[in-house]
C-alpha cells in the first residue's frame, strides 16, 4: 500500500486535488483488486450437475448416467458427494454429438444460426447511468452462452465494467490498443477485430475489453471529420459494423455495452445493431433523461439517414430495470411506459434484488453463483426475473431468423 492518503496538501488547488485523489483512489482499488484477483488469478465457472445439464440440453439425466457408465460422450467430474457434473465446455460437447446423431432434431440439441440467418448484433443503450446495462449485457451474454449460442461481448464503455465482469482487468490486462479501439482507429495501427477478440473462461463467450483507452475514439473522430481526410468523415458511423462485419461467421449474437453517453461510440452502436434494448429504470428522473436521449438519437439517426445510410434493425425494446413491483410509483412509471410504447416494453422485468447486487460485488452473473451462496428464495426469485427477460429477447433474436417464438 502506498503512502498517499486523503488530507488535503497544503496550498493545493482544484486541478491538483482531483489528480491527488484520482492517484489515492486508482491504488486503492488496485490493490482491492490484486487481495482479490492476484496477477496469477483466473477466473473461472463452476460445474453444472445433470439436472441442470439435462434442462439446458434436453437430454434426458437417465441417458447422461448411461453414456457417463458406458463411457461415452463427455467424462463427466465425479464431486466429493460422489455426483457427476459437467463444465460448460462439455455441454456443449454433448450438444454437438446428440446435433449429429440425430439430424432431424439438430436445432433443438444446437440452436445456433444458420445458412441464411444474419448475425444478430445487440445493442444495450441509455445514456442515463444506473439503468442496468452491464448487468443486463452479462446477464444476456451468460444465458446465451448457456443455451449454446456463440456470443462476442464488446465493452464500448471506458469504464469497462463488462470487461471486468469477465475478468479483464482493465488497468492490468488490457493492454494499449487491446481494445475496441483498435479496430476503430483511423490510422495505420489499426487491428482486425478477429485480432483483439479474446477467449473467457465463459465457454462460447469471447470479449473484446475496453478501458480508458476507448476514449480516443471519441477524441479522434471529430478531429477527423474537421480534417475531411481521405473518406473517413463520410462513414465514421459504420466503422463499428464493418469491424463486426469481418468476424461475423464466428458467431451468433454480439453484444453491445454501450457507454453512458450519446457520443460516436453509441452512435456507431446503433447505426451497427440488428436489435436494441433499452434498459430504463422506472423512476421519472430516469424517464425523463430517456426521453432526452431518445430525442437525441431520433436526431442522430436523421443524420445517417441523411448521409445515405439506412438503420436495419429487426426490434427496439425497452426492458424495464431494478424494478420493485411493491413500489407504488415504479408501478405507475411502469404502467405509464405500457400505455405510452404498448407491446415495445418488455413483459418481463428485471427486479431489483439483492441476489443480483451479491453477485454483482463477485464479479459474477447469477449464473455463476453456486447453490447456497444466497439465500434460497432470493436467489430463485431472481434467477426467474433474469430467465424470463433472457428468454424474451432471445425469443426476438429466434423470430428474426425465422423460426417460430
Amino acid at each position: 500500500m502506498t503512502a498517499l492518503t486523503s488530507a488535503s496538501v497544503a496550498g493545493e488547488d482544484a486541478v491538483d486535488k482531483i489528480v491527488h485523489h484520482a492517484e489515492i483512489l486508482s491504488t486503492h482499488l488496485q490493490d482491492v483488486r490484486e487481495r482479490m484477483y492476484p496477477p496469477s488469478a483466473e477466473k473461472g465457472l463452476r460445474y453444472f450437475m445433470t439436472n441442470e445439464v439435462s434442462k439446458l440440453t434436453s437430454i434426458p439425466e437417465s441417458t447422461l448416467r448411461t453414456m457417463s457408465i458406458e463411457g461415452k460422450g463427455p467424462a463427466p467430474a465425479r464431486l466429493d458427494n460422489n455426483h457427476r457434473a459437467y463444465t460448460l465446455a462439455q455441454i456443449n460437447e454433448l450438444r454437438q454429438l446428440f446435433a449429429q446423431q440425430k439430424p432431424a432434431d439438430a436445432l433443438r440439441f444446437l440452436p445456433r444460426r444458420r445458412i441464411g440467418d444474419h448475425l444478430q448484433i445487440l445493442a444495450i443503450a441509455n445514456f442515463k447511468g444506473g439503468s442496468a446495462k452491464t448487468t443486463t449485457s452479462v446477464h444476456l451474454a451468460h444465458y446465451l452462452a448457456l443455451q449454446g449460442y456463440r456470443v462476442l461481448a464488446i465493452d464500448l464503455d471506458p469504464q469497462a465494467s463488462l470487461s471486468a465482469m469477465f475478468g479483464a482487468q482493465p488497468e492490468v490486462d488490457v493492454g494499449e490498443n487491446e481494445t475496441v479501439y483498435a479496430a476503430l482507429r483511423y490510422d495505420e495501427r489499426r487491428r482486425p477485430l478477429r485480432e483483439i477478440a479474446r477467449k473467457t473462461y465463459f465457454s462460447g463467450i469471447d470479449l473484446v475489453p475496453g478501458n480508458i483507452e476507448v476514449m480516443e475514439y471519441e477524441h479522434d473522430t471529430p478531429r477527423v471529420l474537421a480534417e475531411k481526410t481521405g473518406n473517413f468523415g463520410t462513414v465514421f458511423f459504420e466503422r463499428l459494423r464493418s469491424a463486426i462485419a469481418e468476424v461475423e461467421d464466428d458467431y451468433d449474437v454480439v453484444i453491445l455495452d454501450t457507454p453512458p453517453s450519446l457520443g460516436f461510440l453509441t452512435l456507431g452502436a446503433i447505426y451497427a445493431a440488428t436489435g436494441m434494448i433499452v434498459t430504463v429504470h422506472p423512476a421519472m428522473l430516469d424517464v425523463a433523461s430517456m426521453s432526452q436521449f431518445l430525442l437525441m438519437m431520433g436526431d442522430l439517426a436523421i443524420v445517417i439517414r441523411d448521409a445515405g445510410a439506412t438503420l436495419r434493425q429487426d426490434f427496439f425494446r425497452y426492458l424495464i430495470t431494478r424494478h420493485n413491483p411493491n413500489d407504488l410509483p415504479q408501478t405507475e412509471v411502469v404502467t405509464m411506459l405500457r400505455h405510452l410504447f404498448g407491446s415495445d416494453v418488455l413483459v418481463p422485468t428485471a427486479i431489483e434484488s439483492t441476489a443480483v447486487e451479491a453477485a454483482g460485488l463477485a464479479k459474477r452473473s447469477l449464473y455463476e453463483l453456486e447453490p447456497g451462496q444466497i439465500r434460497r428464495d432470493t436467489f430463485h426469485r431472481a434467477r426467474e426475473s433474469i430467465d424470463a427477460v433472457n428468454e424474451r429477447i432471445l425469443g426476438l433474436i429466434t423470430e428474426s431468423w425465422g423460426r417460430a417464438a
